[in-house]
């Protein structure tokens, strides 16, 4: 079996007016995530552990943020496209693990629902994905609560 590993980080500065949305979810918050798309910060990391793995670039090559046909896309969108990209180079998940870097909003009670929609997108068992979610304990710019950071790292299987 031949296995290819892959990490992807990503990072987005809150905003006034506008949703939070995490790993598929819509958080309840006061802010959203700035960023061309939904600014789901934890997929577009798990898109680029992805890419990294196949060799295949990153996110902002396949989706660049000045083609206005990603203006507000639903980043679970994308990742399916790079799922089928893994998927067409032969390649399946063998887990996927995602930190979530952030002061604020909680997170613990919406993680299970992450892992259910990151599963369902990559075609995996829910038991291959994991989020976690960390604060810094009030340290730079995640602990002054002016965005959130997410790492991501990812084992593909042949």
């Amino acid at each position: 079996m031949e296995i290819r590993i892959g990490n992807g980080f990503d990072v987005h500065k809150f905003i006034d007016q506008t949703r939070l949305v995490l790993g598929g979810v819509v958080i309840p918050y006061a802010k959203g995530l700035e960023a061309h798309s939904d600014g789901d910060v934890v997929i577009h990391a798990l898109c680029d552990a992805i890419l990294g793995a196949l060799s295949a670039g990153d996110i902002g090559q396949h989706f660049p943020d000045s083609d206005p046909i990603y203006k507000g896309i639903d980043s679970r969108q994308l990742l399916r496209q790079v799922v089928k990209l893994m998927h067409d180079r032969g390649y399946q998940i063998g887990n996927a693990d995602m930190t979530v870097v952030a002061q604020a909003p909680k997170l613990a009670s919406h993680i299970p629902a992450m892992r259910q929609h990151l599963a369902q997108d990559l075609m995996t068992d829910i038991g291959n994905v994991s989020v976690k979610a960390t604060t810094t304990e009030r340290l730079g710019f995640t602990g002054r609560e002016e965005g959130i950071a997410v790492f991501a790292t990812v084992l593909l299987q042949r």
